[in-house]
């Protein structure tokens, strides 16, 4: 397989990501969390929706984990940056198991406990995300600006983690680590789709690998 292809198919992955995360966090997560019985029993179709939403970004994860290993398979810290997405991928898989418990609650307290179950489990997979990213940035080396914006977004991401657990006041730091983790990480994972999508893998492109510089 071609560097363009694995290029492409990591890019293609990292737009379904986008799309399915988005539509399964502020369509359905957020108005669980906003009307937790109303949701529940109500728009119950749009919730499952939302659960197979939240899988389908484990199964593209792994891709993407997959196609950017092998396309860096010549960088020394390729196979750690894969596993440390493929960590991200297992424990959120084990995170969406709360949802659809969430769905044979009677009470808003216990549906919410859910919610709250999953989002603890998928922030300690955010930790090891973070991780991935700043080691995707030291492999990536190039478009430099998209490295930096990966670098601090995965620094973020680790720190965010570590900030729920650390702090006992954490919820009067929260929109300020949103910002700190969402900005950075907006502007370097969707340019490195798009990079990815229109760039990546050509001869010539990408990181002082020579698998990237070179087809197999």
């Amino acid at each position: 397989m071609s560097n363009r292809t694995l290029s492409l198919i990591a890019g293609l992955s990292y737009w379904i990501i986008f799309f399915a995360a988005i539509f399964a966090n502020f369509m359905v997560l957020e108005r669980i969390k906003a009307d937790p019985i109303g949701t529940i029993t109500g728009q119950h179709m749009m919730v499952r929706a939302g659960i197979l939403a939240f899988l389908v970004t484990v199964v593209f994860d792994v891709v993407v984990a997959w196609a950017l290993y092998v396309l860096f398979e010549n960088h020394p810290l390729s196979l750690p940056s894969m596993l440390f997405r493929m960590m991200h991928a297992a424990i959120m898989a084990v995170a969406v198991f709360a949802l659809p418990l969430a769905m044979e609650q009677d009470s808003s307290e216990m549906i919410l406990h859910q919610v709250h179950l999953f989002e603890t489990i998928w922030l300690i997979g955010l930790f090891f995300f973070g991780l991935h990213l700043v080691l995707l940035a030291r492999m990536l080396g190039r478009p430099g600006f998209i490295a930096i914006f990966l670098a601090i977004a995965g620094i973020m991401y680790a720190v965010d983690t570590a900030a729920h657990f650390v702090l006992p006041d954490y919820d009067r730091y929260a929109e300020i680590f949103l910002m700190l983790v969402a900005v950075p990480s907006m502007l370097g994972e969707m340019a490195l789709a798009v990079w990815l999508l229109l760039r990546g893998g050509r001869a010539g492109q990408g990181t002082g690998s020579p698998t990237v510089s070179s087809g197999h």
